[in-house]
């Protein structure tokens, strides 16, 4: 271990829970492993994270040790070789429990014929978040009846979110029927656009595997979510500016009775401490269309030690401490998903 006063720089995707907990593990690893490099947290929003990292090639210039990267930019930083391949180290100093530790919907998208490139750091997925102190409150659900002819209750279709998302949205008390992250980035918005092709029976691809969303749920899926993000009386009005993680605050606040998002976002609502719904928060599946059946997505976040990195033994010997069943269930407890499924007593 090297002794050198030196600076060891992690980007980190700008999210409370993250940035905690990374200073937590780096702190308890230099506690035991005797490491003397001062930690710098970079601390960035997704589309800067993405355009320092990969873009600009800050990995392969060696600009940081560690990134937190998306899946969905993996393959194009394989690409371009931005990552240290994984794969030497794992092979003579594996993690603990690696790889029967974790999903192996965890493990495939880091994986490019043999080589691995990163190990998962937080996972999704993506869900319907809602208020249960709304939907369980005896007036609300007598005023529904009033209203609607039917019962309160977590909706299964989404014409049913609709209507409860108008039923719920009160401007007047701060309080709106539904959140979406909307931000311009062509991110949250695609994954919702999956989401409706796939609760209407869709597919993104055809039988012989190509890209074709010419077909009718697709039509009637982004019809529906055109619809209702615009829709004043159900949604909340900063939307178009949310991207997940402020739409998993803004829901903490107290400011929407449902939203879809990231199932960490409902485990912040329990551990934030500015969390004004601590103990209201139900998670279901999310709704579909009539007759089909629910869906989600399959999204993650990985640790990656930059190509260009000068500590890539201690940046290893780092991750393979953060990944283990302690680190991860303190991931958890800080407002993340744990990514690890099987780490001990740490199960879903």
């Amino acid at each position: 271990m090297s002794n050198q006063a030196d600076t060891f720089k992690i980007a980190v995707r700008k999210f409370g829970p993250f940035e905690s907990a990374m200073q937590k593990f780096w702190d308890s690893y230099c506690a035991v492993s005797g490491c003397t490099l001062q930690l710098e947290l970079v601390i960035m929003d997704l589309h800067e994270l993405y355009e320092s990292t990969i873009t600009r090639k800050g990995l392969a210039n060696g600009l940081f040790d560690i990134a937190h990267i998306n899946t969905d930019w993996v393959y194009e930083g394989y690409l371009s070789q931005a990552f240290e391949i994984l794969n030497p180290y794992i092979n003579t100093n594996k993690p603990v429990s690696f790889p029967n530790g974790w999903s192996k919907s965890l493990l495939s998208l880091q994986r490019f014929g043999w080589e691995v490139v990163g190990l998962p750091f937080h996972d999704g997925p993506e869900c319907f978040i809602y208020r249960k102190d709304l939907f369980e409150n005896e007036t609300e659900q007598a005023n529904y009846l009033k209203q609607y002819g039917k019962v309160l209750e977590v909706p299964q279709t989404w014409e049913d979110f609709h209507q409860v998302a108008q039923f719920f949205n009160r401007p007047a008390d701060n309080l709106y029927g539904s959140i979406f992250a909307c931000y311009p980035d062509g991110h949250n918005t695609v994954f919702d656009f999956c989401l409706q092709l796939w609760t209407r029976g869709g597919s993104l691809v055809d039988k012989a595997g190509n890209i074709s969303i010419n077909c009718q749920p697709a039509v009637d899926g982004l019809d529906f979510y055109r619809k209702i993000v615009n829709d004043k009386t159900a949604v909340h009005p900063q939307s178009k500016d949310f991207e997940s993680v402020a739409a998993g605050v803004a829901f903490a606040k107290g400011e929407a009775a449902m939203m879809i998002n990231w199932f960490g976002f409902a485990g912040m609502c329990e551990v934030d401490a500015n969390s004004k719904v601590k103990g209201k928060v139900g998670v279901d599946l999310l709704p579909a269309a009539a007759g089909k059946a629910s869906a989600s997505l399959n999204v993650y976040w990985l640790y990656t030690i930059a190509k260009g990195s000068k500590n890539k033994d201690v940046a290893y010997d780092f991750l393979k401490f953060a990944t283990n069943a302690k680190q991860d269930k303190l991931l958890t407890l800080e407002g993340a998903s744990a990514a690890a499924f099987r780490h001990g007593k740490i199960r879903r």
